[in-house]
């Protein structure tokens, strides 16, 4: 084929048609799905509060028509089934060597679709990144970032928010992630955690008055027994075949030589933890006011002093 006198190889009426017929396709299609997300976005309202009937729709959306598109471009270009095998051998193995991390990233997408390691929504751990799912792309996870609580605050990245909540920070992580390391999920299947309070009492305390406060605080916030929705316990014995729990606020002990340290643990949901820790933890103090019982500290006591003899020599 030859424009204005210049001569492109391997440009021919044949090949110009297809690549115009291409290009259609390509915004075909994409109009087709801009159409389709936006009924969805109309149309898809639930009570739940992330949406995730909306997000898993866009999902199926997305891959119908990419594979759409995909299928009609190789109708285009490869009429004859013999070429097209060959082609897609040619391309394949030059691909799979090029673009190793991101065909592994890809197949990450799939594998996280299939195996329902996360959804929209749910609070997780994976590459290092702890945080609520905002997004899932085919290459990447979109994660609004949260900060470490204390045992893991050493951990990278470097974090100056020393709780479980948002940091601010909307962190992209590779799907090839769920091959490399585990993905901690907090929310899937069973939304609440198990959290703890120590304190330390020195011995001479009202130990008994001091567990009664530890008890009470805590049944005052957080979820007892009561309050955990049946059906995620349900789901926890028929599918995962847990038989049993403990879902009420206990108090155990443990001795030290300086103090005697009592840990409340306790049962919440995943989401607002920091803010019940607040509530209880004031109610603690309140309490222990009121009963005359102190917080145990690092103090050394001083039982003797040697005697000093000062004496002075006459010159």
């Amino acid at each position: 084929m030859e424009l204005f006198g210049i001569k492109f190889i391997g440009l021919t009426p044949e090949n110009g048609r297809k690549l115009l017929f291409t290009v259609i396709i390509i915004l075909t299609v994409m109009i087709i799905r801009r159409v389709l997300h936006a009924v969805v976005q109309r149309t898809a309202r639930t009570s739940d509060p992330v949406n995730r009937v909306r997000f898993w729709t866009h999902q199926a959306i997305s891959l119908a028509t990419s594979l759409v598109a995909v299928i009609a471009i190789l109708s285009v270009w490869f009429d004859d089934p013999t070429r097209l095998g060959t082609a897609v051998g040619l391309v394949t193995a030059g691909v799979a060597f090029a673009l190793q991390k991101v065909i592994t990233a890809f197949a990450g997408y799939f594998v996280i679709l299939r195996g329902k390691n996360f959804s929209i929504g749910d609070r997780i751990v994976m590459g290092g990144v702890r945080g609520d799912v905002i997004a899932l792309g085919f290459m990447q996870t979109t994660i609004m970032e949260m900060g470490q609580p204390p045992p893991v605050q050493g951990a990278p990245p470097a974090m100056w928010v020393r709780s479980r909540q948002f940091t601010g920070r909307i962190v992209t992580v590779s799907n090839s992630q769920i091959f490399d390391e585990p993905v901690y999920n907090y929310t899937q299947d069973f939304p609440y955690i198990w959290d703890e309070i120590s304190i330390p009492i020195t011995y001479q305390a009202d130990r008994k008055r001091a567990e009664e406060i530890l008890l009470e605080s805590t049944r005052r916030h957080a979820c007892t027994a009561d309050k955990v929705n049946a059906e995620t316990t349900r789901i926890l014995h028929e599918r995962y075949h847990i038989q049993s729990f403990e879902l009420e606020p206990k108090v155990y002990y443990r001795i030290t030589d300086n103090w005697l340290e009592l840990t409340v643990r306790f049962i919440y949901e995943t989401h607002g933890i920091r803010d019940v820790k607040d509530a209880v933890s004031r109610d603690i103090l309140a309490a222990f006011d009121e009963a005359k019982i102190g917080i145990a500290s690092a103090t050394f006591e001083v039982v003797g002093v040697p005697t000093l003899r000062v004496s002075q020599v006459a010159g």
